[in-house]
C-alpha cells in the first residue's frame, strides 16, 4: 500500500505535536517535582509554547513548507482547546477544598489580565480603520504613478 504525498506533512505535523506534548509533560514534572507538588505543573503551557516556538523556528529557517505550516496549525489550533479544558478539570475539587485562596487567585488573576488589556489598548493609541488603510494605500499608489509618469 503506498500513502499519498499528502501523509507526509500530516505525520511531520503529528510527530511535532506528539514530540512537544512529551517534553512538555516531561518538563512539568520535573516542575511540579522541583515544587513538591505531586502533579504537573504547567506542562500543557510548556507544550503549547514549544509547538508555537518550533513552528516559528521552522518557518524563520525555510524549512517549514506551506503544507505543514498548514498542519501544524490544524493540529496545534485542535490541540490547545481540547487540552487546556482537559488540563482544567483537573484537580479543581481539591483545589476548592483548599480553602478561599483559590477564588481569590482566580479573581486576582482575571483582574490583571483585564488590566493589562486596557493598558496595552491605551497604549497601541487611536487603531486606524479599514478604510483608512486602504484610503492611504490608494493615494500612494497614485503618488507613485504620478512620479514615474509626469505626463
Amino acid at each position: 500500500m503506498r500513502l499519498p504525498d499528502r501523509s507526509i506533512p500530516i505525520l511531520s505535523g503529528v510527530a511535532l505535536l506528539a514530540i512537544c506534548t512529551l517534553i512538555g509533560a516531561f518538563l512539568g514534572d520535573l516542575l511540579g517535582a522541583a515544587l513538591h507538588v505531586k502533579s504537573n505543573v504547567g506542562g500543557v503551557g510548556i507544550a503549547m509554547i514549544l509547538l508555537i516556538t518550533v513552528r516559528i523556528w521552522l518557518a524563520r529557517h525555510g524549512l517549514l513548507s506551506a503544507s505543514i505550516k498548514l498542519d501544524v496549525g490544524f493540529w496545534g489550533a485542535f490541540y490547545i482547546p481540547v487540552v487546556v479544558a482537559m488540563a482544567a478539570t483537573q484537580n479543581v475539587v481539591a483545589a476548592v477544598k483548599g480553602g478561599p485562596i483559590v477564588a481569590i487567585a482566580a479573581v486576582v488573576t482575571v483582574g490583571v489580565c483585564f488590566g493589562c488589556v486596557a493598558l496595552l489598548g491605551r497604549l497601541g493609541g487611536v487603531p486606524e480603520t479599514m478604510d483608512e488603510i486602504e484610503f492611504r494605500e490608494r493615494e500612494s499608489d497614485v503618488a507613485a504613478r504620478t512620479a514615474r509618469d509626469p505626463a
